[in-house]
């Protein structure tokens, strides 16, 4: 008898322990980082001055690009998708911060940053750093960038990596997202990590 009721429970418990071990996550549609061991957080400047690390955006699910004013394409290009995103977010917009953190702070002051981030969407910000702080920031972030010399020493172009970074409302890294893929599946993404 007792083999018996052993061997009926058998089946029930490794379904229960089954359960108890697989965590349900959600179906992104962008690479899911969650538990990544770097992009764990920034000390920069917003582009009114102001000190800022991830810590002054917790409470909200923040998008961060690395990009730099003069850009001709890709800068451009993500920060109009992320204003459509905005959009399309509705009021749960209110619950998401888009930073533009700048890989070249020679040319890009903070009254440029003032202008150029918020023209997409008056909500989001500019970052900038030192050049010291810049090179840590993307090595934290496994970001790459490296100028490209131009017919004149200020006319350079950077070539660097084009996806975003989200992290959720606790401040943790949750998705890399993949440029030009329009807005809808970052839409979907967001407001899972909204919900």
């Amino acid at each position: 008898m007792k083999k018996l009721f052993a061997a009926l429970c058998m089946p029930l418990f490794l379904v229960l322990a089954l359960a108890a071990c697989s965590e349900r996550r959600p179906a992104f549609n962008n690479t899911d980082i969650t538990g990544l061991n770097y992009a764990k957080g920034f000390s920069l400047k917003d582009h009114d001055g102001k000190p800022v690390t991830l810590e002054t955006y917790k409470g909200k699910v923040v998008v961060m690009f690395f990009g730099y004013t003069q850009c001709p394409d890709v800068c451009p290009t993500t920060m109009a998708e992320m204003a459509n995103v905005m959009k399309e977010l509705g009021p749960q917009s209110d619950e998401v911060q888009v930073l533009f953190v700048t890989l070249d702070p020679e040319r890009d002051k903070p009254e440029l940053l003032r202008e150029y981030a918020p023209a997409f969407d008056k909500r989001f910000v500019g970052l900038y750093g030192t050049p010291a702080e810049t090179i840590q920031t993307a090595q934290e972030f496994k970001v790459f960038f490296q100028k490209v010399p131009g017919q004149t020493p200020d006319s350079y172009t950077i070539d660097h990596t084009a996806g975003s970074y989200v992290f959720d409302k606790q401040g943790k890294p949750r998705l890399f997202l993949r440029h030009n893929q329009g807005a809808a599946p970052i839409v979907h993404d967001l407001k899972l990590l909204l919900s």
